[in-house]
């Protein structure tokens, strides 16, 4: 009647309880006890600096003197002898009175003596029984020379404890204390009295915490699903670009499960001899069977998980043989009942498709930059335990942050304290996290670098011609911050800012991305009438864009929609290395005028639209040769409102020159863009701010400073 009496968080504790109990069981169970270590090679050295001092110590006793074979005969002629030893041609004995001889000045005392016999002498012992009845003559075995053997033992020693010593330290994950253990896993358990990391501390990832979630459940109440005939999934593979959480959920669904969890990273498998990755992966999963339902996890999967075929070494790579034992494991002759595995990687890409298929990674989460909301949440999430001040918004600073990772947004706050405790500010102010939003997205700000009055004016009037040729045309994103101050590799930044999240971008985004891009070279030609190095980066991006517009998303008239060139990736190397050529040197010749038609129209453009507002654009100029930086506000107050249509410089159409009178006063077509502008080169992250190629840290020549604008 007691135990139905008790109330249900009674229950719950004592529940709680027996988990724990079981879990530190486990944890004694599958963690090795460490062994002290014994210092095997600073005992031998001890040892060996031991008879070495004890040996000196013998050999500079007071009483014991290494004499002349003349002074031996002198003291046998004068019978002084009361013993003798013979060792082969060594003599040694006692004096019957002690006696004193020179040595470095000083006269010395000495009752037991040493000699060398300079050749053998069958009389001298018959010398010796004459001159000293009394004397004792007896023989000696030859003494063992200590020194001599530690001496030839010792290289020996050294190499036996440098052994034991490497195959000590290179167990990799086998745990310590446990000697030729290579073939452990050494995967880490974790155990429910740990600090934990829930699905409430993870934000912006809603669909993946809902499929993580769901695996969890099936770990706390199984019959729930199997009541309709489901089974329990055998794999979900965690799949997005680095910095987006896929350990944090990992973590997370350590924290949410009552169930163990084994953490493993992908490298713990890689061993320099042969076999150890596959007993590892063999001993991995016993672990797990004899702990089902448990979870295991295995972080940058594509350390161990790559196409096979692909290295030097065939089907007798260690790595591949690695491979086909976890593929074995995963879903072979065997099957592993209650073992779920989970992984996470960024490199989908060059993993084997063998280990892709359902029955092995059932699932394939992909977690992605987070949107608006998502980048909200983190950031809220983030600033747990900060010291904020009051009219901080997180949606503002969302909203200014598109295309950044969850761990740049964690880093974003971490800034933003950092920056605020350096100015012994209280709190963390809204201008703290401006300035950590502007450090991370465009560079650490380089005020210490002189920078002549010629290439400052070059710098300003670049820039003022990327800001003000992105003001004068419609549509594009709005300017967020333009600035002559050295950032990171640039000399200037001119950064546009999109109002919200983009996930498709049409040709004319393109074609005005291509033209504000060559606006700096176009202010330079213009005003200076010379042109620089600065719009090396410029141009570059500019005609990766256009060359992608024609060769990858069909937006060539001329060509139509189709892909010339497909990518040629080599797995084994994990990364692109060129383009495998598929069509004609004639097609190759058209590619070539399209891309130049393209950048010969935008180019043209940007010089019609500064010509027609040259005292803006050297207004622009003076004004951020005196302030150094300018708001999108600040330049909108400078110049007025932005217009709202360009009333020229359409789109180049049918490979047409830019100043073809076809194009005039039409719209470009709008061929839409089948791909997100991450296939670009240098495009921004996941409708992110379209930052001017002064903001990428890319190498100049070598005979320009380390700077991408001029």
């Amino acid at each position: 009647m007691a135990e139905n009496r008790r109330s249900p968080k009674d229950q719950k504790n004592e529940r709680d309880g027996d988990r724990r109990r079981r879990g530190h069981e486990l944890q004694r169970k599958l963690t090795p006890q460490p062994r002290q270590r014994q210092p095997l090679l600073a005992w031998v050295i001890f040892v060996f600096l031991a008879i070495m001092a004890f040996q000196l110590f013998l050999q500079n006793r007071p009483t014991e003197a290494n004499i002349s074979y003349t002074r031996f005969m002198r003291e046998v002629d004068a019978g002084n002898i009361a013993s003798v030893g013979i060792v082969e041609r060594q003599l040694e004995g006692e004096l019957i009175s002690p006696t004193t001889f020179l040595e470095g000045g000083r006269e010395i005392q000495f009752f037991r003596f040493k000699t060398w016999l300079p050749f053998e002498d069958p009389e001298l012992l018959k010398v010796v029984a004459e001159k000293n009845p009394e004397a004792e003559i007896k023989g000696l075995p030859p003494a063992t020379n200590w020194g001599g053997v530690l001496f030839t033992a010792l290289p020996l020693l050294v190499i036996v404890a440098f052994w034991i010593f490497i195959m000590r330290s290179m167990r990799g994950g086998a745990g310590p204390g446990r000697a030729f253990s290579f073939g452990k896993s050494g995967a880490r358990l974790l155990t429910e009295d740990r600090p934990k990391v829930t699905f409430d501390d993870v934000a912006g990832l809603p669909e993946a915490k809902v499929e993580l979630q769901e695996i969890v459940e099936f770990l706390r109440e199984p019959k729930k699903f199997q009541r309709l005939g489901g089974r329990i999934p055998k794999g979900a593979l965690i799949v997005g670009p680095p910095g987006t959480g896929k350990t944090l959920l990992a973590r997370a669904v350590a924290g949410e499960a009552q169930a163990p969890f084994l953490s493993i990273s992908g490298s713990d498998f890689v061993e320099m001899f042969v076999g150890v990755g596959a007993a590892r992966v063999r001993d991995l999963f016993e672990q797990g069977k004899a702990n089902a339902p448990c979870i295991i996890f295995i972080d940058e999967l594509d350390a161990v998980g790559r196409m096979r075929g692909a290295g030097v070494g065939g089907g007798h790579d260690e790595r591949e043989q690695t491979l086909n034992q976890l593929l074995v494991e995963m879903d072979g002759f065997e099957s592993n009942e209650g073992v779920i595995l989970l992984a996470a990687t960024n490199r989908p890409d060059v993993l084997d498709p063998a280990l892709l298929r359902p029955g092995r990674f059932d699932r394939q989460i992909v977690v992605d930059r987070p949107d608006l909301q998502g980048r909200k949440g983190i950031l809220e999430v983030s600033a747990k335990g900060v010291t904020l001040d009051d009219d901080i918004d997180f949606e503002v600073i969302a909203r200014g942050t598109p295309g950044l990772s969850g761990a740049d947004l964690a880093n974003l706050v971490n800034e933003a304290a950092l920056l605020a405790a350096r100015r012994d500010h209280k709190a963390v102010l809204r201008d703290d996290f401006e300035e950590a939003k502007d450090k991370i997205m465009l560079g650490i700000e380089r005020r210490s670098l002189i920078l002549s009055d010629e290439e400052i004016r070059s710098t300003a009037l670049h820039e003022a011609g990327h800001a003000l040729v992105g003001w004068l045309i419609p549509g594009t994103d709005p300017i967020h911050k333009v600035t002559i101050i050295p950032r990171g590799h640039a000399l200037g930044v001119t950064h546009f800012l999109p109002e919200g999240d983009r996930h498709k971008y049409p040709r004319q985004y393109w074609l005005d991305k291509i033209t504000y891009l060559l606006g700096g070279r176009a202010a330079e030609q213009l005003v200076l009438d010379q042109i620089t190095t600065g719009a090396s980066q410029d141009i570059s991006v500019a005609t990766d864009i256009a060359r992608s517009m024609v060769c990858e998303w069909g937006m060539s008239e001329r060509l139509g929609p189709v892909t010339f060139g497909k990518e040629d990736h080599q797995i084994f190397l994990g990364r692109e290395l060129g383009r495998t050529k598929e069509y004609s040197e004639a097609t190759s010749v058209i590619i070539d005028q399209e891309i130049r038609s393209i950048i010969d129209w935008a180019m043209e453009r940007s010089r019609n639209l500064l010509s027609e507002n040259t005292d803006r654009l050297r207004l622009l100029a003076e004004t951020l040769l005196e302030r150094e930086t300018m708001t999108g506000s600040e330049l909108d107050e400078l110049l007025g409102e932005p217009p709202t249509s360009e009333g020229e410089g359409t789109a180049p159409r049918d490979g047409g020159s830019a100043t073809s009178p076809e194009g005039e006063g039409t719209a470009p077509r709008d061929g839409g863009s089948a791909t997100s502008p991450e296939d670009v080169g240098t495009a921004p992250r996941d409708g992110g701010s379209a930052t001017s190629p002064e903001d990428v840290g890319t190498a100049p020549p070598e005979d320009e400073p380390a700077s991408t604008d001029g």
